[in-house]
């Protein structure tokens, strides 16, 4: 009787080593579903009081204006157009345009398919100082769900002429070769018209205030304009207000 009671305990014992250290029942191995082995609280969780929006990531890119950064969300901005806010005044139709511009040494903003171009108003002004605010404005604005832009922008002056041939041919190029490649650089480049074969251009973004937006116009638009369409035979700067102007014509 003895003997049969020792054996017993020694068995109890080896189910006690199971039970604690391998954790094996039979019912482990029926199939069942996914969710019944996720441990889950004994109460419930509350949403998290945070954004995670708030933490996205957003990259920079330099472009050929030392006084403009490019700020790439991650996130579409424009997707297939592009809006440009010379002047705080312009930017009544954006709410981030605006928070941009209450940056202090902000001087533009612009809106491309997929990016942002922040140009400041000189070389003395620090970008690593304006980026972390430019950073947040952006981060929170996207947090907000808040409309991009909340009125259309109005026709262009040079949408009631009718194309023809050479203006459509025009309009090609530019949006399938150049305007793609000066959208890269964080700006872009807008038909304002064609006239006694000079084609009418209004540079927008970083190409602005560019040192080289006049190489940008003469070796690169133009050429490539003139060597697809021979009725091309110059390209020309157009400033939208006096502001450009005067910017234009300063040493």
């Amino acid at each position: 009787m003895a003997a049969a009671e020792r054996a017993w305990g020694a068995v109890a014992g080896v189910a006690r080593l199971c039970r604690r250290f391998c954790h094996v029942t039979p019912y482990t191995f029926q199939k069942q579903p996914l969710h019944q082995y996720v441990r889950r609280p004994p109460f419930p969780m509350r949403a998290p009081l945070f954004n995670t929006v708030r933490f996205m990531f957003i990259q920079t890119q330099d472009t050929p204006n030392p006084n403009s950064l490019k700020f790439i969300p991650g996130k579409p901005v424009l997707e297939t157009r592009t809006m440009d806010f010379p002047t705080p005044a312009a930017a009544f139709r954006s709410p981030l345009a605006r928070q941009l511009f209450r940056i202090e040494g902000v001087k533009s903003v612009f809106f491309g398919p997929d990016f942002i171009t922040v140009t400041k108003e000189n070389e003395e002004l620090d970008w690593n100082l304006l980026k972390p605010d430019i950073y947040a404005t952006i981060m929170d604005f996207f947090a907000s769900g808040l409309p991009l832009v909340t009125e259309e922008t109005p026709p262009g002056e040079a949408g009631s002429e009718e194309d023809d041939e050479v203006v459509a041919m025009i309009k090609e190029l530019l949006d399938t070769r150049i305007r793609p490649t000066v959208q890269e650089d964080g700006g872009d480049v807008i038909y304002r018209g064609f006239e006694d074969g000079i084609v009418r251009l209004k540079l927008q973004g970083s190409c602005t205030s560019c040192p080289s937006s006049i190489i940008t116009l003469k070796s690169g638009i133009q050429n490539m304009l003139q060597f697809y369409i021979p009725e091309v035979e110059g390209v020309e700067q157009v400033m939208d207000d006096e502001s450009d102007e005067k910017e234009a014509n300063s040493p």
